[in-house]
């Protein structure tokens, strides 16, 4: 997967057209709107645009965006009224059609003043936005195919992230890679958040959303795994993600993945769990061609120590030990009393 990030410098170009943070703030300082006021700017706002920068997708859509101005979000908040006071809060739970139309109006890149509020951290505003946007809203998707729950993962925002999937808001929806938001979580190690959207979630409903893959054929235990996020590689096992699935693209398993990026931990605890250590790739490749292929002897000697079978071969009739390449530290792990090379048997051999 492509590793480059973008400098925080790339998305604060002083010649970019911003259409959502100044009229954003305008529309929350309107008292008729809201009753407390917005948080002073401060360093928290740099830190939240180096949290969008290190994304290989620009999350804030709006920033080139010119359809949204003070004026026009001064016309969307019009008569609705947002407050902070439960019973009046509960009073205005029920929206006119109208209203509903108008507070749903987008931007010319997609986002939606819940996508606005959340990509600014504004959690009180989005909780309250929430609170009064009927599901399908909370639903709506950017040009760039995410919900406001895929902003709210990317975000690490797991308050606003309950508070949707108890509204109601699809697990189920994917962005313009193909990723969930649970995908967005697993990717980038945002467990509190992956906890909170599972947490009602049943087994029979769990199964099929950790079975989705990306558009790259990715699940989110590949992803995890890809990641190193050791934690969430746990919490999906004991959510019960199926260890020897494979992604869509090679056949490799996590298994196979982990042994690629020579993470030993995730490795042991891939094969304590139960994960298959003959798992075959497309190619026929086990995870031990993979480990002897990269001349990982201890990989390699963990997977032998886990009952890993030296004789199998893959496509191009290879087995691990053809791949050794005379690496003697890997060459010691083989069995050699019962393995022939080139015809001749190597009991005796000195390596």
């Amino acid at each position: 997967m492509a590793s480059n990030e973008y400098r925080k410098e790339d998305l604060l170009e002083d010649n970019r057209t911003d259409s959502g943070i100044d009229s954003y703030r305008s529309f929350v300082k309107d008292e008729t709107f809201i009753s407390k006021e917005p948080p002073e700017t401060s360093s928290d706002s740099s830190q939240s645009n180096d949290k969008l920068s290190g994304v290989e997708e620009r999350l804030d859509s709006s920033y080139i965006s010119a359809s949204i101005t003070v004026e026009s979000l001064s016309e969307i908040v019009g008569d609705c009224t947002i407050s902070s006071n439960p019973e009046e809060q509960t009073r205005s739970t029920e929206l006119s059609e109208q209203d509903d139309n108008l507070l749903t109006t987008i931007t010319e890149d997609g986002d939606t003043i819940l996508h606005l509020a959340i990509i600014h951290e504004d959690e009180f505003i989005a909780h309250q936005l929430i609170r009064i946007f009927p599901k399908d809203v909370l639903d709506i998707q950017n040009n760039l195919y995410q919900t406001p729950l895929h902003l709210a993962t990317y975000l690490n925002l797991p308050h606003v992230v309950k508070d949707l999937v108890d509204k109601g808001a699809s697990l189920e929806l994917q962005d313009q890679d193909g990723n969930t938001a649970l995908h967005v979580a697993c990717q980038h190690g945002q467990t509190d958040c992956a906890t909170e959207m599972t947490r009602e979630v049943s087994p029979s409903k769990m199964a099929p959303l950790l079975e989705t893959q990306n558009w790259r054929g990715l699940t989110c235990l590949h992803l995890a795994t890809l990641n190193r996020q050791h934690h969430l590689l746990k919490w999906l096992v004991t959510k019960g993600a199926d260890l020897n699935i494979k992604e869509g693209t090679s056949g490799k398993t996590a298994l196979h993945l982990a042994v690629e990026l020579h993470d030993a931990p995730s490795v042991t605890m891939l094969l304590r769990k139960g994960a298959y250590v003959d798992a075959a790739m497309f190619n026929g490749c086990t995870p031990l061609h993979l480990a002897v292929g990269r001349q990982d002897a201890a990989i390699a000697h963990l997977l032998c120590q886990s009952g890993a079978d030296t004789m199998l071969r893959n496509m191009e009739d290879d087995t691990a030990l053809d791949l050794a390449d005379g690496n003697d530290d890997i060459l010691a792990l083989f069995p050699f009393d019962d393995i022939q090379i080139s015809g001749r048997s190597v009991v005796g051999v000195n390596f």
